[in-house]
């Protein structure tokens, strides 16, 4: 990519004044500076703080998407929507959103680039086009984005609230009720595969609903509950987090307390099934909804009552469970 040149007009950080320049967040713009993608005079820079003066030339550019020869893409992933800036797809489970040093294996970054799908680059090179993420075993609605543009629109959504999703899960003890969890969360001290509920974590809050319990329809040990879940933050691992606080799991999910007795739940059942949002370009409202995979489905079809399930999880409907949620639980 070629580099782009403006000249500083005022007193400032460089930081501050590429920031006010790009109109991209004060991480993202950090981030190319510490990856040599920003120049001043015409000089690599490297500290984000270095002052600038008026007529300081400022060079920079995004890094290409170049595919990883080392990792082999034998999967394919479903495709909710695509148009010239952004797609919408749904992520199976156990496939990880993007490369990190513990990731072995391909991940959704890596299956964009095998497709040749034009990314945004400002997230850094290992994130292109990862506008929010999910974890490797909960699937569903994830969207992406083509371009930086689109990437900074979507991502002001997500601050603003004015882009969210409705969850489906299936946990092993019904709730006590509808409600509210405003919890902070942070990462537990003694595992640090885990997250939990911290005075020193940062703000979370989720909203719960339930929505079928199977305790009243088949004689079993054990009475599970689909419920619908909305996130008003998003902190790593929350609903599962909120979930335990309350002294519930999602099914499959073993890091947070549920066991299989006989092994036939290997992931955990935590689907991002409804996403909302304005496109980046013509602010139109969109809505899309991530079918449910195979082993969740057939799941809900045998432990539910069959009349309840196509109403309960109507995607028409889903969002006014969380309209009259007022009570903290």
């Amino acid at each position: 990519m070629d580099w782009k040149k403006f000249e500083v007009s005022k007193v400032g950080r460089l930081d501050k004044l590429l920031t006010q320049e790009l109109k991209h967040s004060r991480n993202q713009v950090e981030q190319l500076i510490k990856e040599g993608l920003v120049k001043v005079n015409n000089r690599v820079v490297l500290k984000t703080g270095k002052k600038l003066t008026v007529g300081d030339s400022i060079s920079y550019k995004f890094k290409d998407v170049v595919p990883k020869e080392a990792v082999t893409v034998d999967f394919d992933v479903e495709i909710l929507y695509e148009d010239e800036v952004m797609m919408v797809i749904n992520k199976p489970s156990g496939l990880v959103v993007h490369p990190a040093p513990s990731v072995k294996g391909a991940t959704l970054v890596d299956w964009l680039i095998h497709k040749g799908i034009s990314l945004s680059t400002i997230s850094g090179e290992e994130r292109h086009g990862i506008v929010h993420r999910i974890d490797k075993d909960t699937t569903g609605a994830l969207v992406i984005a083509k371009t930086n543009e689109a990437h900074q629109k979507l991502s002001e959504q997500l601050q603003d609230k004015s882009m969210g999703r409705y969850y489906l899960a299936i946990i092993d003890c019904p709730l006590k009720a509808n409600g509210i969890v405003d919890k902070p969360i942070g990462r537990n001290p003694n595992n640090r595969l885990k997250m939990g509920i911290s005075t020193q974590g940062k703000e979370a809050k989720s909203a719960f609903c339930k929505l079928i319990e199977t305790g009243r329809f088949h004689n079993s040990e054990q009475n599970l509950e689909l419920i619908a879940v909305k996130l008003f933050t998003g902190r790593t691992h929350q609903i599962r987090v909120h979930l335990e606080s309350l002294g519930r799991h999602i099914l499959g999910d073993s890091l947070y307390g549920f066991k299989s007795k006989k092994d036939t739940i290997d992931r955990v059942f935590l689907h991002a099934y409804k996403l909302y949002m304005f496109h980046p370009l013509t602010n139109r409202r969109m809505e899309f909804v991530a079918p449910l995979f195979a082993d969740m489905q057939e799941f809900i079809n045998k432990k539910f009552n069959q009349g309840e399930i196509n109403e309960k999880i109507n995607p028409s409907t889903i969002d006014t469970y969380f309209s009259t949620i007022t009570q903290r639980l």
